[in-house]
Parts: C-alpha cells; sequence; structure tokens
C-alpha cells in the first residue's frame, strides 16, 4: 500500500513537513541497531462525526516510558504530541487512520548515551487490518525474547524483528498469522497482538512478564468488568489452547479480531455466539464512541 503521496505531512520535531522530503541520518543508531521506539495508534470518526485519537493519552505516556526505558532523550510532553497529532490528522484529511508516533536516534556508531534524539508523527488512512475473516493461526517456531535480555514492556523497533520473522514464517506456510510462546513454552502473544481465550462461560490471556501489555488488552479487560464477564490471567499452554471454544487477538491495529483454528485445530464455537464476538462489538462501540452519540 502507498503510505504516502506528495501531499501528505508529518510532524518532525515541532515542524510540519512533507513526507516526500523528511530526512534521516544514514548513519543513525537507529537504523543501524534498531535502537528507538515507537506507538500505533488509531483515530476514528465518532457516531458523531468528530475525529477521536483512541487512548491518546495512554499512548503517548507509554511511549515516555518506552523512551526512559532506552536511555533515549525524550523532549516533549504528552499533551504537546497529542495536540500535534490532530493537527496532523486535520492536515492530512484522516479521521479512520493509523497514528505511527517514532522516538529515534541522531548519528552514532558507538554505545555511549545519546545527549539528544528525535520525534516524528505520521499517520495513514486505516482500513481494518485483517478484514473481517475469522484467523488461521499457528504456533511459531520463534519466542518471544527473553525478558532479562530485553526491556520487553518498551515498544521499541528492533524487538519486532522477531516479529516479522514470526508472521513471515506463518504467512509462508498458508496460515494469517503467528502465536508466540514465551522462553518457557507458555502462549505468549501474537507478533502485534494480545491473546485472550474462552473456555466454559470464561476467558484466560497470558498474564504479564513475558508479553507487552497491550493498551488495547487493556481495553478488552475493561469491558469484560464492564460486562460481567470472568476472565483470568495466568501462564497457559499450547494443548489448553487447543481445547478451548473460542479465541482472539487484540491490538491497536488488529482489533479485536476472531480465530478459526490454531495448528489447523478449529475452534468449536460459532464466533458469532462467544464471548470474543461480544467484546468485539463492545469494543467498536467504545472507540467509535457510539454509546455517547445515543445518549
Amino acid at each position: 500500500m502507498a503510505y504516502y503521496n506528495e501531499h501528505t505531512v508529518l510532524w518532525q520535531d515541532g515542524n510540519i513537513v512533507k513526507a516526500s522530503e523528511a530526512k534521516t541520518d544514514l548513519y543513525s543508531q537507529s537504523l543501524h541497531y534498531g535502537y528507538a521506539v515507537f506507538e500505533g495508534i488509531r483515530s476514528y470518526r465518532t457516531a458523531a462525526g468528530a475525529t477521536r485519537i483512541f487512548k491518546a493519552v495512554e499512548h503517548y505516556d507509554r511511549l515516555c516510558r518506552s523512551a526512559e526505558a532506552l536511555n533515549m532523550p525524550y523532549k516533549y510532553d504528552t499533551d504537546t504530541l497529542i495536540k500535534a497529532t490532530y493537527e496532523v490528522l486535520k492536515l492530512n484529511n484522516l479521521q479512520d487512520a493509523y497514528i505511527r508516533p517514532v522516538v529515534y536516534a541522531p548519528a552514532n556508531m558507538s554505545f555511549n548515551l545519546n545527549t539528544t534524539s528525535y520525534t516524528i508523527i505520521q499517520t495513514w488512512e486505516m482500513a481494518p487490518f485483517f478484514g473481517e475473516r475469522l484467523l488461521k493461526v499457528m504456533t511459531s517456531s520463534f519466542q518471544r525474547p527473553n525478558p532479562k535480555a530485553f526491556h520487553i514492556e518498551a515498544k521499541a523497533s528492533g524487538h519486532y524483528v522477531n516479529s516479522i520473522l514470526a508472521s513471515q514464517e506463518a504467512k509462508a506456510k498458508g496460515f494469517d498469522e503467528a502465536l508466540l510462546t514465551d522462553i518457557h513454552g507458555f502462549i505468549a502473544e501474537g507478533t502485534g497482538a494480545n491473546i485472550f481465550f474462552e473456555k466454559d462461560g470464561a476467558l484466560f490471556t497470558p498474564a504479564k512478564g513475558n508479553i507487552l501489555p497491550g493498551i488495547t488488552r487493556a481495553t478488552v479487560l475493561e469491558i469484560c468488568n464492564e460486562l460481567n464477564i470472568p476472565v483470568e490471567e495466568g501462564q497457559y499452554t499450547i494443548q489448553q489452547l487447543k481445547a478451548a471454544d473460542a479465541a482472539f487477538f487484540c491490538g491497536t491495529a488488529a482489533e479485536v479480531i476472531g480465530w478459526e483454528s490454531i495448528d489447523n485445530t478449529k475452534f468449536p464455537a460459532p464466533w458469532k455466539e462467544t464471548l470474543g464476538k461480544k467484546i468485539q462489538q463492545a469494543y467498536m462501540d467504545k472507540v467509535t464512541e457510539k454509546q455517547l452519540a445515543l445518549a
């Protein structure tokens, strides 16, 4: 897909710049070592017709925490970046959009601390990431990184080589997406989304520690609380997942998307009758502020 054209603009350290004219340093640590942090954020056209960035504060606060975890200088407050993002959306005439802020490093071929870093905010039109189909998922041969080797709760660019390899492996074998396990062999997460599975009227999801605890995951937990859906966080095996009634991914790009199968084992519950489908609808109502429009 084309992410930008000659009219697209972005925000680069306080300046509005044409995307086609923006520059970065080819000697940057970010290019050579993956030393950068980023966020994936969504904006939506609400039921009332306004543009709303979903969970903007939570995303930009996490961007700050990620930068601090990687010892990257971080000079902008959350309010400044949120205002800049709304400006970029307006200038690009976007409502249903994906937003990608990145904090990246200057030229530096050493491993010494940087005294500065740069921030950019890009946007592009966003259709449903997986479409409407249920996903065929495979257990990846790749595992999530050892949490003692990285700050895995930081959304760091270099970590996503792991995700790219796992996703490419799954697609090469005819699947839609991959599920990664942790270093102990328990289910962890997808390549860019968290997982929930349903069994006997309750939901189960991997606990924090070996996963990136997503903002959409937190929203699903909020919805479960609002709808009185029981949910448990713990350590679960692939065998337990294969015995589940249903499963779904959740993430900013993925939103809430159901699975057809795991390793060609199909889930028995019809998706339309699952807790996942109920949460999927509640999530879309939340991000588009449907309840507020009807009030």
